[in-house]
């Protein structure tokens, strides 16, 4: 599969499920506000989603993926064999590590909290509230876990669409969960926290049904620390810490957060979620298509494939993430009021959340491209150098959060977020160069020039839309607002897809590239017809 419809595969389907999560959100919004129900379920949500992102999307997936690529570029049914064995003994070992794990954080529940949001001791409704729901949402990292290994395997395979698409699972449980079981529990927040165990349900059965297909069925071992284990927990170390440190700061931001009048951490919450859209959409696209692409490369010891995939992941990403940046820095506000402001939501909650959002995106471009420096050193089997840049990052941005949050408050932690992801990113590229792991061609430099022309060009058209325009319809009800930032949307777009085409950097060639007929077997040199 190409490296560019395979970023389209999995962008599409993550797009698709944001947009889910998006009508999710809206009608959480409408439903529970921003009040304690809000910010205790979003507490309850986002902490089995912190260690899972350590354990399963993080140290583990950026190191069972290389090695299992690798053992499949190897060839052969042998191949294929020794990467299902390792595939089974990763699942037995994280099964024998997670289970006592999640029930031991079940029986520490009540001081969890108190270390994570220890905010909420001044008011004990949000305590009580954020004890029972996350001790339903919790066991959700097991299922998340398992279904990660198998989303490995399908990935390493260059079948990308049943790992991306999981999450819409998510998403629809949760809308299920919100109508169909809140008769049944005490609160909206309650349902939507036994939606979650639910989505753990689906999203494991469905990757299960994935890999079934595939010919591959994982079966039940003993755990063993066989040579392949040990291997891959030496490259997890580092990446466990690494990850642990993202996740760290989370955490403070957290803590911060629950210190601050009720509704911080919700505002926090809404405007992550648009924020996540072009970072998931395209970074995780990116990363997941081209971690095994550039492993298979370089395990093949093919240096221009290489050179190719990391341009060109450079290039998509700017591609898609310089104009989604100006967006929300010139209509995250009017973003934000449309898609939220609606019930038990307010038009103060709103433009809080929409402060938030455009702090938020001053990082935006920095973490998009910080995703594929950092796959290049995953690849390369280097999992400690982004740990280190990491540790610098997390302490900058704990000290910058603390310092802004007495001028700021809640849009200070944003803010904070947002400067330190250039920290980041300058120290990414420093370390590439310094371990000459990458190169940058001449003529993608010239095009993400034009990128970033475009972006402009684009941002003063929307931005005369919204001011001249967007008045008219914003006290005209639902479908009124909801159509006139669709038209901001595609005119938006318009511009900005005339100038590349133009420009030729948008192509027709690239757009046919979506559609390809389909192969048995993709292989590595698809890269090459992309970008000619």
């Amino acid at each position: 599969m190409s490296f560019f419809k395979s970023v389209v595969t999995v962008g599409g389907l993550t797009l698709g499920s944001r947009i889910l999560g998006f009508i999710r959100d809206i009608l959480t919004a409408a439903v529970l506000g921003a009040g304690p129900i809000a910010d205790a379920f979003f507490v309850a949500l986002k902490l089995p989603n912190f260690f899972r992102r350590i354990t399963a999307e993080g140290a583990f997936s950026v190191s069972f993926v290389p090695m299992f690529s690798g053992m499949l570029a190897e060839g052969g049914e042998e191949g294929r064999r020794e990467a299902v064995k390792f595939a089974q003994e990763a699942q037995a070992v994280m099964l024998a590590v997670l289970i006592p794990f999640t029930a031991l954080m079940l029986l520490l529940m009540p001081w969890v909290l108190h270390v994570i949001a220890p905010g909420f001791g001044s008011t004990p409704q949000r305590y009580d509230l954020a004890l029972e729901m996350s001790r339903v949402t919790f066991p959700y990292i097991l299922l998340m876990s398992l279904t990660a290994l198998l989303g490995g395997v399908m990935n390493s395979f260059d079948r990308f669409g049943p790992f991306a698409a999981a999450p819409m699972l998510f998403n629809l449980a949760l809308i299920f969960a919100m109508f169909c079981f809140t008769p049944f529990t005490d609160t909206a927040g309650h349902a939507l926290a036994w939606g979650v165990m639910l989505a753990g349900v689906l999203q494991l059965a469905w990757l299960f049904y994935a890999t079934r297909r595939l010919g591959i069925m994982l079966k039940w071992q003993r755990p063993r620390l066989t040579p392949h284990i040990r291997k891959l927990f030496r490259k997890m170390g580092p990446g466990v810490f690494g990850a642990g440190i993202a996740q760290i700061n989370l955490f403070i931001d957290m803590v911060l957060a629950s210190l601050l009048p009720v509704g911080a951490i919700s505002y926090l919450y809404y405007a992550d979620r648009l924020y996540q859209l072009p970072l998931s959409v395209i970074g995780i696209a990116i990363g997941t298509a081209l971690l095994p692409m550039l492993a298979r490369a370089l395990k093949a010891e093919e240096p221009e494939t290489a050179k190719r995939l990391f341009n060109k992941g450079i290039e998509i990403s700017l591609l898609l993430a310089l104009p989604a940046t100006v967006a929300f820095l010139v209509i995250g506000d009017t973003i934000v009021n449309v898609l939220f402001v609606r019930g038990a939501f307010g038009e103060n909650d709103g433009l809080q959340a929409g402060y938030v959002l455009m702090a938020y995106t001053l990082g935006l471009p920095a973490f998009i491209v910080s995703r594929v420096f950092s796959t290049v050193f995953f690849a390369h089997g280097d999992t400690a150098t982004p740990v280190k840049y990491a540790v610098v990052c997390a302490v900058m941005n704990t000290l910058l959060a603390i310092a802004l949050l007495q001028y700021f408050q809640h849009v200070g932690i944003a803010l904070a977020t947002g400067l330190t992801a250039w920290v980041n990113l300058v120290l990414l590229m420093r370390g590439l160069r310094k371990r000459k792991m990458a190169s940058f061609a001449e003529r993608s430099v010239k095009r993400t020039l034009t990128i970033f022309g475009a972006s402009l060009a684009m941002g003063v058209v929307i931005f005369a839309q919204e001011y001249w325009l967007m008045p008219y319809f914003m006290d005209r009800g639902e479908v009124w607002r909801l159509s006139a930032l669709a038209g901001l949307v595609f005119s938006g777009a318009g511009v900005y897809g005339g100038i590349l085409y133009v420009s030729g950097i948008l192509t027709r060639q690239m757009v046919k590239d979506l559609f390809p007929k389909r192969k048995k077997q993709d292989t590595i040199e698809d890269v090459q017809q992309f970008g000619q």
